[in-house]
C-alpha cells in the first residue's frame, strides 16, 4: 500500500486479529472476504408453467447517454432489467449487485492486486495499518476446516490474561458459531470497543476439551517486532509487518539487541505481507549505507528512493530469512540488502509482489486499492511475478512434519558463525 503523500500495502498489512498468511499483501493479495458456500442441489424435473408473477418494476432509466462509454454501460441496466423481470428466485439487493459489478470490472484488468474492499473489512485493515486496534490481542488464521486458530497472543494482552493459548480454536463468539465464516467475518465479531466483553467458545485439541472464556477488550498496540539472543551470540529479530510504527519499534529493538554485542544478526521477514512503502524505505535505511533502496516507475515517471550513512545496523554481519510469504514491502527490504551485497538471503523464493497500491475511500466506506506503480531493486531487476531467489535455498518441511525444528533459522546461524 502506498502511503498517501503529495504519495504498502495490507497494506498491510499482519491483520491483528490478523491472518498469518502471505498478503500479498499484502496487505496485499486479493483481500476480499469469501462468502460461505451455497449448498449444491440436484436438478428437479420440469414443473407445470407457474402462474405469471406480478412483474417487478424496472429500475429507473438513466439519462440518455452522451458519451460512447455511457452508451455501452446501458447494456448493464438492460441485462439487469431482464433479470429483475424474469428471474425465478430470490434477487440480491442492489448493494450486492453493485459490489459484484465492481469486482467484475476489476477482473478485466488482469491485476489481482487492484481490488475492491467492502466497508467492514476496509475498517479492519485501516485500523491495523495505524499500529493500534481495540480487541483481545491475538494473532489468528483461518484453517482449511473453517475453524479460527490462535497462533499467538500478545504479551500482556487480555487474551493472555484470559489464559488463551497458541493452538486454541475459536469456534463461537457470544454463542454464535463462526465455523465456516471468513477470516474477516470472524475478526469483526471478536473485535469491539475497549472495556467491553466478548465470550469465546474455545476448543483446545491438546486437552480434548471445549469451554467458554470471557475476555475484556482493550486498546492495544500491534507488536510488529520480536527479538531474542540465540546460542553463539547471534541476535534474532522478526518483523511481522510494515505498519505505521514498524520503523520505530524495529529501531528500539535494534538498540537493545546491539547493546549485547552480537556476532551477527538475523532479520526474519518470513510471512511478512508488507505494508507501507515509507516504512519499507526507513527500515532498509537502518541496515544500508548511502545508495539506492528501490526504483519506482509509474505513469508519472520514475522515482528513486535512497538510504544514507549513519544508521544503527550498517556494519553487523546480516542474514535475512525469506519464504513464499515474504511480500511487497518486505521484498523491498530483502531485495535492497541482497542487491547491495549488504547481507544474504536464506530460505525460499519470495512471493513476487512488486507493485504499489494506492487506497481510494469510496462514499460508503468501502475502498478501491489501485495499482499505480511497479518497483525494482537497486540493480534495476523487476520482482513482480518473479520474486527474490535466496542466496542459500533451504526448504521448510511440510506443516506437522518439522518436529518443531526450523532448518532455515539453523542454516542462518551456521552461516553467521562459519561464514559459509
Amino acid at each position: 500500500m502506498q502511503e498517501k503523500r503529495p504519495n504498502t500495502i495490507v497494506v498491510i498489512a499482519l491483520l491483528i486479529l490478523t491472518a498469518v498468511t502471505a498478503f500479498a499483501a499484502g496487505f496485499e493479495a486479493s483481500i476480499l472476504a469469501q462468502g460461505r458456500r451455497r449448498a449444491a442441489y440436484a436438478p428437479l424435473p420440469p414443473l407445470p408453467s407457474p402462474t405469471p408473477a406480478t412483474p417487478v418494476p424496472l429500475p429507473s432509466i438513466p439519462p440518455t447517454p452522451t458519451r460512447p462509454e455511457e452508451e455501452t454501460f446501458q447494456i448493464f441496466w438492460e441485462a439487469w432489467g431482464i433479470i429483475q423481470e424474469n428471474y425465478y428466485g430470490d434477487l440480491p439487493d442492489m448493494r450486492t449487485v453493485t459490489y459484484g459489478a465492481i469486482r467484475g470490472m476489476l477482473a478485466t484488468l488482469g491485476d489481482e492486486y487492484t481490488s475492491f474492499i467492502e466497508p467492514d473489512i476496509a475498517a479492519i485493515l485501516n485500523e491495523d495499518a495505524s499500529g493500534t486496534f481495540q480487541g483481545i490481542g491475538a494473532f489468528v488464521r483461518m484453517r482449511g476446516d473453517g475453524k479460527l486458530e490462535i497462533v499467538g497472543v500478545f504479551e500482556g494482552s487480555p487474551a493472555e490474561a484470559a489464559g488463551l493459548q497458541e493452538g486454541d480454536l475459536v469456534i463461537a463468539v457470544n454463542g454464535e458459531s463462526i465455523v465456516g465464516y471468513s477470516l474477516y467475518e470472524a475478526i469483526t465479531l471478536i473485535r469491539g470497543p475497549a472495556g467491553t466483553e466478548v465470550t469465546l467458545t474455545i476448543e483446545r485439541p491438546k486437552q480434548g476439551e471445549t469451554f467458554d472464556v470471557t475476555v475484556t477488550r482493550a486498546r492495544l498496540e500491534i507488536p510488529m517486532v520480536q527479538s531474542e539472543m540465540l546460542d553463539g551470540g547471534i541476535g534474532y529479530i522478526r518483523l511481522h509487518e510494515f505498519g505505521a510504527t514498524a520503523t520505530e519499534q524495529l529501531e528500539e529493538t535494534l538498540r537493545r539487541v546491539l547493546a549485547e554485542q552480537p556476532r551477527g544478526l538475523i532479520l526474519d521477514l518470513r510471512d511478512d505481507p508488507g505494508g507501507w512503502l515509507s516504512q519499507a524505505v526507513q527500515v532498509a535505511d537502518l541496515f544500508l549505507g548511502d545508495g539506492i533502496i528501490l526504483i519506482q516507475r509509474s505513469y508519472e515517471g520514475e522515482e528513486v528512493f535512497r538510504s544514507y550513512d549513519g544508521d544503527l545496523a550498517e556494519d553487523i554481519p546480516l542474514v535475512v530469512l525469506v519464504n513464499g510469504g515474504t511480500a511487497s514491502a518486505s521484498e523491498i527490504v530483502a531485495g535492497a540488502i541482497q542487491a547491495r551485497g549488504r547481507g544474504i538471503l536464506i530460505g525460499e523464493r519470495t512471493l513476487g509482489k512488486g507493485s504499489v497500491q494506492r487506497p481510494y475511500r469510496l462514499s460508503d466506506g468501502s475502498e478501491l486499492r489501485v495499482t499505480i506503480a511497479r518497483w525494482y531493486t537497486p540493480n534495476d531487476v523487476a520482482i513482480h511475478g518473479q520474486g527474490l531467489i535466496p542466496d542459500i535455498e533451504v526448504p521448510m518441511p511440510e506443516e506437522g512434519e518439522s518436529g518443531g525444528e526450523d532448518p532455515q533459522l539453523e542454516r542462518a546461524i551456521e552461516y553467521l558463525l562459519t561464514g559459509e
